[in-house]
């Protein structure tokens, strides 16, 4: 029986754009997401749970993942999820100031395109590490996040 889950992530803060504590406190709850969504299997792994180090250079991103038996390092261009991730941002925007007084009708309309948008976010990261690491659509969802939130300037 394998063990197909996260127990670590790690983000190199010198890598990162610069942070507000709004930011940051996304940033440790996306992490904390992501480790608890488990479905997190690296191509060639026998079994985890493993540990994920992410860290940006340019427009790619860097993951090293550790394991039992494991060690593997995988830079992935950010470039093809640019889009997704911008109008991913720009939809939560648009949701948080419909929260503020918007009918219940506009919350749930933009609600519904924000979670369209997430999972699309989702399978973009799953076609960008196939080959690399498998991911359950949670787990990626949450690593979208996650990768929403690493990229956010302050």
């Amino acid at each position: 029986m394998t063990d197909d889950r996260l127990e670590a992530v790690e983000i190199d803060p010198a890598s990162l754009p610069a942070a507000n504590d709004e930011i940051i406190r996304d940033r440790q709850r996306a992490i904390a997401d992501l480790i608890a969504a488990g479905g997190f299997r690296p191509e060639g792994a026998e079994g985890g749970p493993f540990a994920l180090r992410l860290s940006l250079q340019d427009a790619k991103l860097a993951l090293q993942v550790t394991g039992p038996h494991y060690e593997r390092g995988h830079l992935v261009s950010l470039t093809p999820l640019k889009p997704v991730i911008r109008d991913y941002r720009m939809i939560c925007e648009s949701y948080h100031e419909a929260l503020r007084g918007a009918s219940a009708s506009r919350i749930e309309s933009v609600d519904m395109g924000r979670r369209g948008l997430h999972n699309e976010g989702a399978e973009a990261v799953k076609s960008r590490l196939a080959g690399k690491i498998a991911l359950e659509h949670e787990a990626a969802r949450k690593l979208f996040t996650l990768l929403v939130a690493i990229t956010r300037r302050a």
